[in-house]
């Protein structure tokens, strides 16, 4: 041990262990006193630090029973719970202004956002300006349009990048097509779904020559990263998430009501900017040469103006196209409904008694989902075929007056209005979730809920308890308005079909000769269907089998197609 010390060998245990307490103490002290002398402390803080200095404070006794069950003194140290201020701070309230509202984030909103919570704090003192009220402008120097925040961009090119790789096929039409630029002269204005989805197909138009403006069709489904991007890219977009109702048909206005500029063409998913522009601008509708509907309600006003014949001008219904509504309406609905329930309300599905509201493929999709995860599943149908269709998939077929009671989710997707009644509602059971797969938001009567004797409270991002004067609470999602894009993200893969066939009947519409469209409502060609599935066959590595002479000859069909007539139902 001698030897071992002469040669500063390690010294005993205990008198390091004291040397180290010591002067982590002496650490302690003199870390403290810089922050008392630099003002980084409150008043009461220095005198705590003061008083810490001279006496240790003895530790609360701790009152006991004893065995005869006398009270005794222990002196167990007691655990402090310490508060701080900033834990107190709300970070979810309902917004204050009225008009034009811009929706505070909460904590859970960011799962919503499609980007990282780090990148949607950066900048979070935007939220409470409008950006109506904004001056910007973009790397060009150009401030035809109104987003979020333009300094978003750089988030929002990596969205529409990471869409790209799952919307091949369009992205192969936009470089097949591009040399030839067959939109080149179309001014198109669109009013859809602000996504990187949609980004992809805004920037393909572009590419084949077309000028583009653009407007969201939702209030609550745009990416304001993916519209700062559009604009970056110097897409005129007036777009942001939580639009009031007033910021909504400004928007539409500003991307029609342009000095110099005059839209030729029209995309439009829900009709509200074609009926924007029948009724503010008829002189310009009337120049229109072409509309493209991609809605079920969208469609239900096409045909509204045809049988009136107000429709003056050629519109095609990619609505009821086979690649949208086949793919589209069904697989992709049958993802989103789960993961648009799951972000916003948690729910567990097994078990649950869910209703959905109409057995279109919309519902169909629904259905298929939520039995798969072990719900209970009830349809309500009006169409004996629909409702056919439902008993043999083997769900119970009933009016939602009969279920409204022990249904523990109701969901709506009829292209319809009031079916969800205010009634209803008063009749759904504590804790009943009430949401919308349709796009419009008419179908759950979410006005008659604002009334003075029910309260709302908003618990989340797109989540509210309307509270009824007995306590009984019931979450709506999205206010009534479209779930899967209003609370979550869709399929990518399933967008790119319904995206091709929008680009395709753009085309089509654009080019056609003088003639061959006249003013009225159209499907997609059967061949432009089948060529906008054959462009997403290569991803699954499908090879499809080809006719010889003889079978063709035998089936009356060109070998390259149409195979089906239009009357074939899929």
């Amino acid at each position: 041990m001698a030897e071992l010390l002469k040669k500063g060998g390690p010294e005993p245990v205990e008198t390091k262990d004291v040397r180290e307490a010591l002067k982590a103490k002496e650490v302690k002290e003199n870390a403290n006193a810089e922050r008392a002398q630099s003002g980084e402390k409150t008043k009461a803080d220095m005198e705590k630090y003061a008083l810490n200095k001279t006496a240790a404070p003895k530790e609360p006794s701790l009152v006991v029973l004893n065995n005869d069950g006398g009270a005794v003194a222990s002196h167990k140290p007691v655990k402090k719970q310490i508060q701080f201020a900033d834990e107190k701070q709300e970070f979810s309230r309902f917004p204050t202004k009225t008009g034009r509202r811009s929706l505070s984030r909460s904590i859970s909103q960011s799962s919503t956002d499609s980007y990282s919570s780090a990148a949607s704090y950066t900048d979070s003192s935007d939220d409470e300006t409008s950006p109506r009220d904004k001056q910007q402008t973009n790397s060009k120097n150009s401030s035809d349009f109104c987003v979020k925040n333009i300094k978003q961009a750089e988030f929002g090119r990596r969205e529409i990048e990471i869409a790209e790789q799952e919307m091949s096929a369009l992205v192969a039409l936009r470089k097949r097509a591009q040399g030839e630029k067959p939109l080149a002269g179309a001014k198109i204005v669109g009013c859809t779904h602000i996504t990187a989805q949609t980004a992809v197909l805004i920037e393909t138009l572009g590419a084949l020559g077309a000028q583009c403006r653009w407007a969201a069709c939702n209030i609550y489904s745009t990416q304001n990263e993916v519209a700062a991007a559009l604009a970056e890219a110097g897409f005129a977009v007036f777009a942001w998430k939580g639009e009031s109702e007033d910021d909504f048909w400004w928007c539409i206005d500003c991307c029609v009501n342009m000095n110099g500029w005059q839209a030729n063409m029209i995309l439009d998913d829900g009709g509200d900017l074609t009926h924007w522009v029948y009724k503010k601008y008829p002189n310009v509708f009337k120049k229109i040469r072409g509309i493209v509907e991609e809605s079920v309600t969208g469609v239900h006003r096409l045909y509204q103006l045809s049988k009136a014949g107000k429709l003056c001008v050629p519109a095609m219904n990619v609505n009821d196209s086979v690649t949208k509504q086949k793919f589209d309406n069904l697989y992709c609905c049958r993802e989103s409904i789960l993961d648009g329930l799951k972000r916003t309300t948690d729910v567990m599905f097994g078990g649950k008694q869910v209703v959905v509201c109409g057995y279109g493929e919309v519902g169909k999709g629904c259905c298929a989902a939520l039995k798969a995860l072990g719900a209970i599943v009830y349809v309500t149908e009006i169409d004996p075929i629909c409702a056919l269709q439902a008993c043999m998939d083997g769900f119970r077929v009933m009016k939602l007056n009969e279920v409204v009671r022990q249904g523990d989710l109701i969901i709506t997707c009829t292209g319809n209005k009031n079916v969800v009644t205010r009634e209803q509602l008063d009749r759904m059971k504590n804790g009943c979730i009430v949401c919308n797969m349709g796009h419009s938001n008419t179908e759950i009567d979410v006005a008659s809920l604002r009334t003075p004797e029910l309260t709302w409270e908003r618990v989340r991002s797109q989540v509210d308890h309307v509270i009824w004067p007995d306590g009984k609470r019931v979450v709506l999602l999205a206010e009534g308005r479209l779930l899967n894009l209003s609370c979550s993200t869709v399929p990518t893969f399933v967008l790119s079909i319904t995206a091709t066939t929008q680009a395709l009947a753009l085309i089509e519409l654009y080019n056609a000769p003088e003639g061959r469209y006249k003013q009225d409502v159209y499907l997609l060609p059967k061949k432009m269907d089948e060529y906008v599935a054959s462009l997403h066959l290569p991803t699954f590595d499908a090879h499809l089998t080809e006719l010889t002479d003889d079978q063709a000859k035998y089936l009356g069909l060109n070998k390259n197609g149409p195979f089906k007539p239009n009357y074939y139902r899929y």
